[in-house]
């Protein structure tokens, strides 16, 4: 068995996210769609962007996908991706995301690619999620994305 003996400082230890491929397919497929949406159709107004930070510096949350305005400088809409055990979790994650913080988010989505099921949450909806893939901030439906 082959052993290194020197720990050489240019060798990459990635311990980043360890997350499924459906799940990284789904996160592809919004971006993707999404994407068309903005760059092409120039239909939603917000440019879309996978696992990135909801400001800048250490500390701050990382949804799968955000929606970004950028003439407003800050995040409108955002999705987590998740299978059945995560979803309990994830929704709390984007309620609290859209009421405790300042990040400016309107509204907020967690698809359940395991059971295809869409949860929407918009800010002073009291906590509770309803089923829906409709995105009344970009007026889109995102069911068919995925």
């Amino acid at each position: 068995m082959y052993e290194q003996r020197y720990n050489s400082p240019f060798l990459v230890h990635d311990d980043g996210p360890n997350a499924p491929l459906e799940h990284q397919f789904a996160i592809s497929k919004l971006t993707f769609e999404l994407g068309l949406l903005y760059y092409q159709k120039r239909t939603i107004p917000f440019i879309p962007l996978p696992e990135t930070p909801l400001n800048e510096g250490p500390g701050h949350a990382v949804p799968d996908v955000i929606l970004y305005d950028a003439v407003a400088e800050d995040t409108k809409v955002i999705i987590e991706v998740c299978q059945n055990n995560g979803q309990k979790n994830d929704l709390k994650k984007v309620i609290r995301l859209i009421e405790d913080t300042e990040y400016g988010i309107l509204e907020g989505f967690v698809y359940n690619y395991k059971s295809r099921e869409w949860f929407r949450y918009r800010k002073g909806d009291g906590g509770a999620a309803t089923a829906s893939s409709v995105s009344e901030v970009m007026g889109i439906d995102m069911g068919g994305f995925v």
